[in-house]
């Protein structure tokens, strides 16, 4: 990001929010000034703001938790999407045919953002809960809206030949590798993930396009690695019929 116009004070507040968010009611003044280098004074002007404004919340103990106004904004964050109300709907009746949890997200720069989950109840839950991020070239969603945004973009995006982070021994490597994969999926319809972004995990995605055929969204079904031979075929039969009801939903949208 261009740091010409950076703020540095609102770069710290969102450090410690991040420090907040990982260990809510764990942390005192004190330790957070220690962990993120920021001299108590200062931090004592942050949450003080910060408090004041109900981003995060002293309790009697001294340590902080997140405050009800981040709440506030993620759900107003949500509703922009009337797609998720769409998707809610239409994803609750198809993960019953498939029997594995369904899953929306949009492309965020080189990240993917979930949205929104169908989940199918089973002892292991997949971690991509609404408001996660996962590095888009490890992701079926990701290769899924990647592989529809034009060249320039793509390479703007991807600067260096090698890829990081590498999550699993699995994950592409290499943009060459990925530009491979991303003209395949195109020609296909959906894109894939074996293991590349959870060991033990294969996925199908479809994107979701708009009237211009733009990328908005893209959904994705994921199952253990020992279920993908037998299901794979009808999983990526009902994510595209799925991913293009949806599109058809977000042009009416429009």
């Amino acid at each position: 990001m261009e740091k010409k116009y950076w703020v540095p004070a609102l770069g710290k507040a969102d450090d410690v929010l991040q420090a907040i968010l990982q260990r809510p009611s764990q942390l005192k003044l004190v330790e957070l000034s220690k962990q993120l280098g920021i001299n108590k004074s200062s931090m004592f002007s942050l949450l003080n703001t910060m408090e004041a404004l109900d981003w995060v919340v002293r309790e009697p103990e001294g340590t902080y938790c997140l405050g009800s106004k981040l709440g506030f904004f993620g759900n107003a964050f949500f509703k922009q999407f009337s797609l998720i109300d769409r998707f809610r709907k239409e994803a609750s009746l198809v993960k019953h045919k498939i029997e594995e949890t369904i899953q929306l997200a949009k492309l965020e720069q080189r990240e993917v953002l979930y949205l929104a989950k169908e989940e199918i109840p089973s002892p292991v839950r997949l971690a991509s809960e609404p408001g996660m991020k996962l590095p888009a070239h490890s992701t079926a969603l990701g290769k899924a809206m990647l592989a529809w945004i034009e060249p320039e973009k793509l390479e703007a995006l991807y600067p260096a030949e090698r890829l990081e982070p590498q999550i699993t021994p699995h994950t592409i490597h290499s943009l060459a590798e990925l530009q491979v994969q991303l003209a395949q999926t195109r020609a296909d319809g959906y894109a894939v993930d074996l293991q590349e972004a959870v060991m033990g995990f294969c996925c199908v995605a479809a994107p979701i396009l708009d009237a211009e055929g733009t990328v908005i969204a893209a959904i994705s079904c994921s199952m253990f690695q020992h279920e993908w031979e037998r299901k794979r075929e009808m999983a990526q039969q009902e994510i595209c019929a799925l991913a293009a009801r949806l599109s058809h939903s977000a042009r009416n949208l429009e």
